[in-house]
């Protein structure tokens, strides 16, 4: 069992169910990326749960106590809003291949905590789970493990062995056990533009289906805006900045050399415009912000052998050693290239970062 907290907030992560906080509110789901379709299935469980009676004064409670609220009396009627998904992801236990995820467990923590989802529990898909009838799950995972008292799902969700289970048979069967389950409609893509979107202009494009395939796609083919309009907030990179060659010193562009989760998907290989928070330490110090230039790649100008994540601040002076970086993917500029020399690398990067100051200026 994990406990992942930050100020005071803190969604408690459960590695099996018999560690769960009980009764719960459920969202069903493998949630990667916890984008705006994601968004929609937890959205009914969160209200369940602040509807019920006496919650505010307990919100109060746990937000100014300095302990977590597993080691606090729980209120006879209070509900649990969890998110429970599965680890490894299904696709990974079947293939037997490792799989890059959106969002690895502690970026999806931080995502569910934003969204006020008091636990995430993490069910392990091995051969005993996936070999679960639908009537199976829902008697023994469902009701008798996590005391289940609502369920919300995708329209699309299927389950139990085989899959074979869908959105309407879940419904069905937890009708047995009277276990209210909401069929959430697939959410679409309309083209409209995120909240602080910077003013970066997008064009409409067809309505598609809002999935964590079609976001891995979009960032594959570098569409980073359309990306983070379906995620609902610009995808990020987060990491902790380690030593480097110190190449870009030598040609006046000091890079963040950045260690990233190594199940961490990465979008296209290429230069970005990107906006840069810098983690404190110590948390009574707010995060500070910069504007930046990523490349992604093997660096050919200089010979490079193993793809790295560098990240050059505009405008900062310092040093990064140790410290944590989140690094906000805002747009695509160029795919990776090589350059004859060491100067046209320079001039192309003094040109990424002009390029990148017009795309991040917040004035339109």
């Amino acid at each position: 069992m994990l406990n992942l907290s930050q100020n005071g907030c803190s969604v408690w992560v459960a590695s099996s169910t018999k560690l769960a906080r009980t009764p719960t509110a459920i969202a069903l789901g493998k949630f990667d990326g916890v984008h705006i379709g994601h968004q929609k299935v937890i959205q009914p469980v969160l209200q369940s749960a602040r509807g019920e009676s006496g919650r505010g004064d307990r919100e109060k409670l746990l937000e100014n106590s300095p302990v977590h609220p597993s080691t606090l009396a729980s209120s006879p009627e209070h509900t649990y809003s969890t998110v429970v998904t599965f680890d490894p992801h299904p696709q990974e236990f079947f293939t037997g291949q490792p799989r890059a995820l959106l969002t690895p467990l502690d970026e999806k923590v931080q995502q569910l905590r934003s969204l006020g989802v008091e636990q995430l529990v993490l069910l392990p898909f091995d051969k005993e789970l996936s070999a679960l009838s639908p009537q199976d799950f829902v008697a023994k995972i469902l009701v008798q493990q996590l005391k289940c008292q609502k369920i919300s799902v995708g329209q699309d969700f299927c389950f139990g062995k085989k899959r074979m289970g869908t959105a309407q048979d879940l419904q069905i069967l937890a009708a047995k056990y009277d276990i209210p389950v909401t069929i959430v409609p697939l959410q679409t893509d309309t083209g409209e533009l995120p909240k602080n979107s910077n003013c970066i202009n997008t064009e409409p494009i067809e309505d598609g289906r809002i999935s964590t395939s079609l976001i891995r796609q979009t960032l594959e083919s570098g569409d980073i805006q359309r990306a983070n309009r379906l995620l609902g907030r610009p995808y990020t990179l987060t990491g902790l900045v380690i030593q480097g060659q110190h190449l870009g010193r030598t040609i006046g562009f000091p890079t963040a050399n950045l260690q990233l989760p190594t199940d961490k998907f990465l979008p296209r290989q290429g230069v970005y415009a990107v906006r840069v928070v810098i983690l404190s330490e110590t948390p009574d110090n707010l995060p500070t912000q910069n504007l930046g230039v990523m490349n992604i790649g093997n660096r050919p100008t200089v010979n490079g052998t193993h793809s790295s994540v560098e990240v050059h601040l505009l405008d900062w002076f310092g040093d990064l050693y140790g410290k944590n970086l989140v690094v906000q993917l805002v747009k695509f500029l160029r795919p990776e290239q090589k350059f004859p020399s060491l100067e046209a690398l320079k001039t192309q990067i003094q040109l990424d970062c002009t390029v990148a100051r017009e795309i991040l200026n917040p004035q339109c």
